[in-house]
């Protein structure tokens, strides 16, 4: 039987955008799994699971959970830096301008 770890080496997300995503959704890692690979071989999924890690982001700090909140930023940051569909210029790099770090303001 397949565990989580292995079907994560066979797909394009990471364990902790994974998790995000399982988050936004309330759906099980392996569903979130199966959901992210989905979405980031559509059109503009990568953009949608943008918006899902965005979201997750605001609904932390608006619980007062500002570490994870900070993990979940860490989580954008990976996420758009390792897809294409969201990937970032070096100007958006070196200035956090993007559609996520745009919504969220400073760190």
């Amino acid at each position: 039987m397949l565990t989580i770890q292995d079907c994560i080496g066979l797909y394009r997300l990471t364990e902790d955008e994974i998790a995000a995503i399982a988050e936004h959704e309330h759906v099980p890692d392996m569903l979130a799994l199966e959901l992210g690979d989905y979405l980031c071989r559509t059109s503009d999924g990568e953009l949608r699971v943008e918006r899902m890690i965005v979201e997750d982001i605001e609904a932390a700090r608006k619980r007062g959970e500002l570490a994870h909140a900070a993990k979940l930023r860490r989580v954008l940051q990976h996420f758009l830096e390792h897809h294409a569909g969201v990937a970032l210029s070096a100007d958006q790099k070196s200035s956090g301008l993007r559609l996520g770090f745009a919504r969220l303001g400073p760190a």
